[in-house]
């Protein structure tokens, strides 16, 4: 990845796992904590922040709410992406205990990939609108009855104790983030797997999304994700979010453009980006299940 000296925005307080994110990928560049999403996307567009760390899906709790409608209109290029292995740890103020948690504050994904231990903990979960936020929250009121479920790195900056580590329910918890910018950046020469992310739409009758889709199918390209979306609240077109595996100047993925600009409309491309390694460890470890 090109050498960047700006800061990485996200959204959340410090010491999120968004925040960890950017200081694993990122280690020796200042981080910028942004309020909400389309904050971290404005960021980026106006110079404020030299790349923009967004998570989109989780490995035990789905896809992050509200992304991927931010993605055509963010004015954004993917650039890269990260797979961030997630341990949740329960953070109570200095000299509390665990038998004294009756509430665990955090955003909704992280108790959604902790909600099977919560429970049999006997901690009810309350949403907050970011994990580190939630450790704040809790260190500013100071009730020993109340928890966060947050990073170790939100317990170091917000003076927190850890009273329970590696909450998620599933060991193996992970976030995916993608890492955009300004500009579309060039590819490593020896980039062992290229993705390419881009949306479109197709109108809501029979076959639609089997024409689209078929380019990719008899051009042997992999498609590797596809999520749809209503428009406007209308059930009368769906935008599709895809990635597949190549790049745009490849002649296969060329012919499966070909056939996709037939069938679909308003296509926005938003990048070619290096795979991360733990996406090919991942393939590898599903086909041997």
């Amino acid at each position: 990845m090109t050498k960047i000296t700006g800061p990485i925005a996200f959204q959340g307080a410090l010491g999120a796992n968004s925040d960890m994110a950017c200081r694993q990928v990122f280690p020796d560049i200042p981080t910028l904590p942004c309020i909400a999403f389309e904050d971290v996307f404005a960021a980026v567009r106006g110079g404020q922040a030299e790349r923009a760390m967004i998570p989109v899906e989780n490995s035990q709790n789905g896809r992050v709410a509200d992304i991927h409608h931010l993605l055509p209109g963010g004015a954004l290029k993917i650039v890269g992406e990260y797979f961030l292995p997630v341990h949740h740890c329960l953070l109570g103020v200095r000299g509390t205990s665990l038998g004294n948690i009756r509430e665990a504050l955090s955003h909704t994904q992280a108790l959604g990939q902790v909600r099977n231990n919560l429970r049999a903990l006997g901690i009810a979960p309350v949403t907050f609108f970011d994990t580190a936020g939630a450790a704040e929250e809790v260190a500013r009121v100071g009730d020993p009855t109340r928890a966060a479920v947050a990073s170790s790195l939100a317990a170091e900056i917000y003076g927190l104790e850890i009273l329970l580590s590696n909450l998620e329910d599933a060991p193996n918890n992970t976030t995916r983030f993608l890492i955009m910018s300004r500009e579309e950046q060039p590819l490593p020469a020896d980039c062992p797997v290229a993705v390419t992310g881009f949306v479109f739409e197709v109108g809501n009758i029979p076959a639609a999304l089997y024409k689209v889709m078929g380019g990719f199918a008899t051009n042997g390209i992999n498609m590797t994700k596809l999520e749809s979306y209503m428009l406007a609240g209308s059930f009368t077109a769906t935008q599709f979010y895809a990635e597949v595996e190549g790049r745009m100047d490849d002649p296969a993925m060329k012919h499966a453009f070909t056939e996709l600009n037939f069938f679909a409309h308003s296509i926005v491309v938003l990048g070619t980006f290096p795979g991360d390694p733990a996406r090919r460890a991942a393939a590898v470890t599903a086909s041997s299940a």
